[in-house]
């Protein structure tokens, strides 16, 4: 079984899928004219922008929902990871995939409140929802409905419980599945109450366990500030072969960096749309420029705040893909949570391992959270008519068992069927973002020639076919 899994996942993360998530970054980042950079301001100003409805969640929920999502394990296991595979240069290629990412991310998220609609009296919308309306694709739709439903509801989840399991295990000798039963009875509490109690849960616990997790970052950042010249050089260094330590490698880090910033940062990914079409704006672009900003929260400052931990401190070894170790500071260390424990335990020994678990408790519990949302969102669109409310018990019953499983099952396992559901989603929802490149680009444009005449972007979608909520705007705007 292992064989086969290690086989599926070289066909999915192949060089050509790290070509095409770099590849659709920089064409959006051009055709929107580097969005990411001329509408910073814009970004965190539309986060506070607009309430809640009974239908929709507010802007900053929607947010708060998708930064659940990708804030995760992979900002602190992940990161690790991608230092142990591809050497520190892997986080130079972590910020680029995040900056021409965030373009990507405004696409899809604009797309999802493009096409958003009503069911059982709340928004629902994402990838499969654009596919089938902007594309006419039914069987596409379909087949990402499927392969969402599969990585969100098995796949995905146990990557997350994993790494929690380990890091309570290693901080407090809690047996793993003590952590399985736990996690899985508090997410069952949250997930039964639907879109409402998990937006009303996110935005109260992203904001507190992203800024507390930061905040030990900088005072260990300002215990080593004079490193922080020679760690970002040495970054840079190893990003294009130039560091002697790490020479040959260049490969590893583009794959590895390019792999675990997706997977942390989860632009283009077909993630974020779910929860983006929730918000209630008067604006697709709005919500977009929010989820656009929501992958800098990730990368830029949360997978940064790692990757300085774990290298100012050399609490990191670097596998030579040959056999053996490049660099071996910490022997016998296992690859993930535990570079990032051991290198707050560098500071503040009492406190390291036990801080570093708790943080990924807060972010792998938020992230299971999103999935669910992001998996009966999907059974949502299959099951068109809800003609089988059975069937969200099930879904719930087997992200519950893959959330346990992932506690007990080995790390690797779990990362590399992690990566099949990350690579999967990718693969469909960055050639059907491509596809509606139109439609996106459009919104843009409309919100940028309606701030231009000093106007609050309000967008009527005239000659849009499928875009029904946005035609229905136009009666709700007509004097």
């Amino acid at each position: 079984m292992d064989e086969v899994i290690k086989t599926i996942y070289n066909v999915v993360w192949s060089d050509a899928l790290v070509a095409l998530c770099l590849g659709v970054g920089i064409y959006f980042s051009v055709a929107t004219r580097f969005l990411q950079v001329r509408y910073l301001k814009d970004m965190v100003r539309l986060l506070f922008g607009g309430g809640a409805s009974a239908k929709g969640v507010s802007s900053f929920q929607a947010f708060a929902m998708a930064l659940s999502g990708r804030i995760g394990t992979g900002n602190i296991a992940g990161v690790a990871t991608a230092i142990a595979f591809g050497g520190p240069g892997a986080v130079f290629w972590m910020w680029l995939i995040a900056f021409l990412g965030a373009a990507s991310a405004y696409v899809e998220a604009a797309l999802g409140q493009l096409y958003k609609e009503v069911k059982d009296g709340q928004y629902r919308g994402g990838p499969a929802f654009y596919i089938e309306k902007g594309l006419g694709m039914r069987w596409y739709a379909v087949l990402f409905a499927f392969a969402t439903i599969l990585s969100t509801a098995i796949f995905l989840p146990g990557v997350q419980s994993n790494s929690i399991a380990l890091g309570v295990h290693n901080a407090f000798n809690i047996p793993v599945s003590y952590t399985g039963l736990a996690l899985v009875v508090l997410l069952g509490l949250i997930i039964v109450g639907g879109v409402k109690r998990i937006g009303k849960v996110a935005e109260i616990v992203v904001p507190f366990m992203a800024g507390g997790y930061i905040l030990m970052a900088l005072v260990i950042i300002a215990f080593n500030f004079t490193q922080i010249p020679a760690v970002i050089g040495l970054i840079f260094r190893s990003a294009f072969d130039l560091e002697p330590a790490f020479g040959g490698i260049m490969g590893m880090a583009v794959s590895w960096g390019v792999k675990r910033g997706i997977y942390s940062n989860e632009a283009g990914q077909g993630t974020a749309p779910h929860a983006a079409a929730a918000a209630e704006v008067t604006h697709p672009a709005k919500q977009g420029l929010v989820q656009a900003f929501s992958v800098y929260v990730d990368t830029l400052f949360v997978c940064t705040a790692t990757a300085f931990m774990i290298l100012f401190t050399g609490k990191y070894n670097v596998q030579n893909p040959s056999g053996g170790y490049l660099v071996e500071n910490i022997p016998g260390a296992g690859i993930g949570a535990e570079y990032t424990q051991l290198a707050v335990a560098h500071h503040f020994p009492a406190l390291g391992a036990g801080f570093v678990a708790l943080a990924l408790f807060f972010f792998v519990f938020t992230t299971i959270m999103a999935y669910y949302y992001m998996a009966e969102t999907n059974l949502s669109y299959l099951d068109r008519q809800g003609r089988h409310k059975w069937a969200v018990w099930v879904l719930r019953v087997l992200i519950l068992g893959a959330t346990y499983y992932g506690c007990v099952k080995t790390a690797e396992t779990a990362w590399t069927l992690g990566d099949i559901g990350v690579g999967l989603m990718a693969w469909l929802n960055l050639i059907a973002i491509l596809l509606l490149r139109k439609p996106a680009l459009r919104i843009l444009k409309d919100y940028h020639e309606q701030k231009k005449q000093g106007k609050d972007p309000v967008f009527v979608a005239d000659n849009i076919k499928n875009a029904n909520h946005w035609k229905e705007n136009k009666e709700r705007q007509a004097p």
